[in-house]
């Protein structure tokens, strides 16, 4: 049963879900042409059985589908919420919707380096060990204060309430 399990898990379901998404993305994009649906789904398919036939791109696939579960689960909740106290989010100031834009990026930008395994290359750049830890930390601070003044230019210069 585990044999099957893994086959699944590791084959079946990261093909399903590239074929799925370039399949999506072609349809609405009508890239290859209107009315090509066979075209389409015979691309998907061909990028769907390229990607499990290496490692290391089913791996990152796999691992993050975990986490972008995780990340829909807590999402639903919130909205769940918000609905209940403030009622529907379509109407929304566009401040919260960027808000929510920007934590959604900055979640799956977290779990890409959490899954590939980039924290550990980085953290070398934090340890002290470095010449360039000074740079790094300016180029952290400058982009902070960057998206503050952006974040600030884009609410008409009044922090929102």
């Amino acid at each position: 049963m585990a044999i099957f399990g893994g086959f699944v898990t590791e084959l079946v379901l990261p093909f399903l879900l590239v074929f799925v998404v370039v399949f999506a993305v072609l349809q609405k994009s009508k890239i290859l042409g209107e009315n090509k649906s066979q075209v389409d789904a015979l691309v998907g398919m061909v990028i769907g059985l390229i990607v499990i036939g290496f490692p290391g791109p089913r791996e990152i696939i796999v691992g993050l589908m975990p986490w972008m579960a995780v990340g829909l689960a807590v999402l639903l909740v919130f909205f769940i919420l918000y609905g209940f106290v403030a009622g529907d989010l379509s109407e929304a100031e566009p401040w919260m919707k960027i808000t929510f834009g920007i934590l959604a990026g900055l979640f799956t930008i977290g779990v890409v380096i959490y899954v590939t395994g980039f924290y550990k290359i980085a953290s070398g750049l934090f340890d002290g060990a470095s010449g360039s830890t000074w740079l790094l930390n300016g180029v952290i601070i400058v982009l902070v204060i960057a998206a503050m003044v952006v974040a600030v230019k884009g609410t008409g210069g009044k922090l929102p309430p």
